[in-house]
């Protein structure tokens, strides 16, 4: 009984840590689940891509929205979704513009064969076939550029021409089987003892058509009932091999006189000749006439031994000729190349459309018999390729834009109450304008590089859809600085660790900026605050605890052996020899409870202080406690009291009173004489004569309960600049395009009381002048009078006197009986 109450309360103890510790797994599971569920809430939604907009060709951009939404449906920030699985929201595309209707068209290829498709959700079948089935015809449809038949996308083909259909509907006539006749009677079999077949055959009198049930077999064979033969009596069978036909080549003179010839059998054991006919050839082509030969081929019997028997063993109907008449092959003559055509094009659209010329040549003679076919009759080449000379680059139209205006309110306002003339303090939602001009652009090849000019022209020019002219835009409301609360009180700090002398330290605390100021004047509050301390350290041994090793046994009372390491106050590791100053910690007393012992908890963290700070009337001070798991066994070690499961210390004994660093506004930006001279030598944008300036302003210590004290008293490591860098304004001159194009003046001509035709030309500010560059010229429009204009002249008939009277010739009038007179009808002229 004693024994088993011995092991009952250590069990019970065992126990309980094992509940608790199961429920703290739990709770972190829990927590680790929910930031998993979490991230599965939020998922990024796109919308449809946009239209492609931007420059003609390969330059285009299209868009779409991208949005984080929950799995609910309700939009919500970006930042809740996974930024690396953000879909795209830009991508280039193929700007189509019309002038490439001349550089792609539709491939189409030929009707593929009618299918049949099944009716009605289901197959059909030959017996519900009555006069025609229902089908599908399908063809290739591909979008192509002209000039190196490559494949592009369909949607620039589209843009000209619908696409044409890939498919369409045909009638394929009812499926008709195959039809045989019956088979012919069984052959006869062999007189002699060697195995042997006997066969029928049938004939196709209809073949199948349209889907129809394919021809069966039409020969049969099985063998003769014959007794074997004795041996040395074996029968051979024999097979005619036929060779393949040899190249044709014209007869040998000695053979052309010949109207007959005797071939030779190739039998081995016999002397049988075999007579064929050959007809006499005689040469008497002209060159590029076809040319007549002959082709020659082996035929031979062949025992089943292997050995060759004569031909006449070897029964065929009819006997396979030996020798054929054939044309002499002549490969396909070309002329020589023609000399290049001029360039297709005037100037050079770029890869896209390039230039091309092409050169020619014909065929003298074609190919006959098996020669060779004629290749490509034409040949083509981009312009300026293989180091011709280059095509000047053709002129561009693009919108262009200006620059955006200053933000404004007023805008919005003015169109709402336009008597309302004065708006102060205005934020929020406003409008921005911007020039939109469409420019001809084209190259100019100058000595030193090549210079792209703009010129503005008519919009009608651009055929892409022209940027926006306003967009909406925000002017910020003013906000105050927002700042976090005050952290905890950090160590004791020396104010500089390389003097070992000065035991002067400061303890301090930090807070952040949560949101930054927005248009005004006061700034965020002092971010640091400190307080004296006395016995600074720069450096403390930061000890890691090893395992308890006991005195007697393996319970009770033993020794922790601790590893020190000596580092700083930032936690970076330094020499030991630095912490020489403070006692190395190299071992603690520990205790490893026994079966018998009581078994308490270890000590809970230290609750918060109940002071911020230390006075005469109120000292800050912490508590943290255990509690008993398991009580003693019988010779055990007895609990502690109830007064030794709670400990008490005290906390932040340090002063109320605290010093920090306070800064008035930095001053306005400005040119100090030697930043001046380092601007003069440092070109620091490259073009604008641009710099940096100075800003300064006073820093003062401040006591939070007296207001300003002497320097000393805040520390001078964290002490704020009172100069910084700051830049200067650049200057920005005024940029305006190229004046356009004049005004045509008329070709025609003009009647002579019109009043003076004028031309005209323009030009828009595409920069406004600021921080004292360069002003805009007052000149933006121009004319002037149209010069050397025809005066249309004036037309009036004039006739000259009529032609004596012509009668009709006499030769004419001969067959006209009566006397020939000079008089009656005729024509004059004049």
């Amino acid at each position: 009984m004693l024994l088993q109450q011995n092991w009952v309360s250590p069990h019970w103890a065992w126990q309980s840590l094992g509940k608790s510790f199961l429920l703290f797994v739990f709770l972190m599971l829990q927590t680790a689940d929910l930031e998993a569920r979490r991230g599965h809430q939020f998922v990024w939604k796109t919308g449809h891509w946009g239209r492609c907009v931007g420059d003609c060709g390969s330059g285009g951009v299209r868009s779409r929205a991208v949005w984080c939404t929950h799995v609910e449906g309700w939009t919500t920030y970006h930042a809740n979704c996974d930024q690396k699985d953000k879909p795209e929201s830009q991508r280039r595309c193929f700007r189509i513009c019309d002038w490439h209707l001349e550089l792609f068209e539709w491939e189409v290829s030929r009707w593929d064969m009618c299918r049949l498709v099944p009716f009605a959700g289901g197959e059909v079948g030959a017996e519900a076939c009555v006069t025609a089935q229902h089908g599908l015809q399908r063809r290739t449809v591909r979008c192509l550029q002209k000039l190196n038949r490559t494949i592009v996308a369909n949607e620039i083909c589209e843009y000209f021409t619908p696409q044409p259909p890939a498919e369409q509907a045909c009638l394929m006539p009812c499926p008709r089987d195959c039809v045989v006749s019956e088979f012919s009677n069984w052959s006869e079999c062999g007189t002699g003892c060697a195995k042997s077949l006997q066969h029928r055959t049938r004939a196709v009198i209809a073949p199948p058509l349209y889907g129809g049930a394919p021809c069966p077999n039409l020969t049969e064979s099985r063998a003769c009932g014959t007794a074997p033969c004795p041996p040395g009596e074996e029968e051979h069978t024999y097979s005619l091999r036929v060779g393949s036909w040899d190249e044709c080549r014209l007869p040998h003179p000695k053979d052309i006189d010949l109207a007959e010839r005797t071939m030779l059998d190739f039998g081995l054991d016999s002397g049988e000749r075999s007579t064929t006919e050959l007809q006499a050839y005689k040469p008497h082509h002209r060159p590029g006439e076809v040319e007549i030969g002959y082709q020659t081929r082996q035929v031979r019997c062949v025992r089943s031994d292997g050995k060759t028997a004569v031909l006449s063993l070897c029964v065929q109907d009819p006997v396979p000729l030996t020798f054929k008449s054939c044309v002499i092959a002549k490969d396909c003559e070309m002329s020589e190349w023609s000399a290049w055509s001029a360039c297709s094009r005037t100037c050079d659209w770029g890869d896209l459309s390039p230039g091309f010329r092409s050169r020619r040549r014909s065929v003298r003679s074609v190919a006959m018999g098996a020669g060779k076919q004629c290749p490509e009759l034409e040949e083509r080449e981009a312009c300026g390729a293989g180091g011709k000379e280059l095509l000047q680059p053709c002129p561009r139209f693009a919108w262009r834009t200006s620059e955006w205006k200053a933000c404004q309110v007023s805008l919005l306002l003015d169109q709402q109450d336009p008597h309302h003339h004065k708006h102060v303090g205005l934020c929020g939602g406003g409008i921005q304008t911007r020039e939109v001009y469409c420019v001809q652009i084209t190259v100019e090849i100058g000595m030193q590089r090549v210079r792209e000019v703009t010129r503005p022209v008519d919009g009608k020019l651009c055929l892409s859809p022209a940027p926006s002219a306003s967009q909406l835009c925000n002017l910020p409301c003013p906000s105050a600085c927002v700042v976090s609360a005050w952290s905890v009180w950090g160590p004791c700090l020396p104010e500089n660790c390389q003097d070992h002398h000065g035991r002067r330290g400061f303890k301090m605390r930090q807070r952040q900026v949560i949101v930054d100021p927005v248009g005004t004047l006061a700034g965020c509050p002092h971010l640091i605050e400190s307080i004296p301390c006395e016995d600074p350290a720069c450096y403390e041994w930061i000890v890691s605890g090893g395992i308890c090793v006991t005195d007697h046994g393996k319970c009770g009372p033993g020794n922790r052996m601790l590893k020190a390491v000596c580092k700083n106050k930032k936690g970076e590791v330094v020499p030991h020899h630095l912490c020489s100053e403070l006692p190395r910690p190299e071992a603690v007393a520990c205790e490893i409870p026994c079966a018998k012992d009581c078994v308490t908890s270890e000590w809970s963290p230290w609750s918060p202080c109940s002071h911020s700070c230390s006075s005469k009337s109120a000292e800050g001070s912490q508590s943290r406690s255990r509690s008993i798991l398991a009580l003693p066994g019988e010779g055990g070690r007895a609990c502690p009291p109830e007064r030794a499961l709670q400990e008490h210390r005290a906390c932040n004994d340090h002063p109320c009173v605290h010093f920090f660093w306070e800064t008035s506004p930095w001053s306005s930006c400005s040119e100090d004489a030697l930043v001046a001279a380092l601007n003069a030598t440092v070109n620091w944008s490259g073009e604008a004569p641009c710099g940096v300036g100075i800003q300064t302003r006073k820093v003062f210590c401040m006591k939070s309960s007296s207001g300003q004290v002497t320097p000393k008293r805040c520390p001078e490591s964290i002490r704020p600049e009172i100069v910084r860098p700051c830049p200067l304004l650049c200057k920005k001159d005024c940029i305006v395009t190229p004046f356009s194009e004049w005004t045509r003046c008329p070709t025609t001509c003009q009647p002579g009381n019109a009043t003076a035709v004028k031309q005209s030309r323009y030009r828009i500010i595409v920069q406004d002048a600021a921080n004292g560059g360069q002003a805009c010229p007052d000149t933006l429009y121009e004319e002037r009078e149209c010069e050397d204009i025809p005066i249309c002249p004036v037309y009036r008939w004039k006739t000259h006197r009529w032609s004596h009277c012509v009668l009709v010739p006499d030769s004419v009038r001969q067959g006209v009986l009566g006397h020939s007179e000079a008089c009656g009808h005729g024509l004059q002229s004049r």
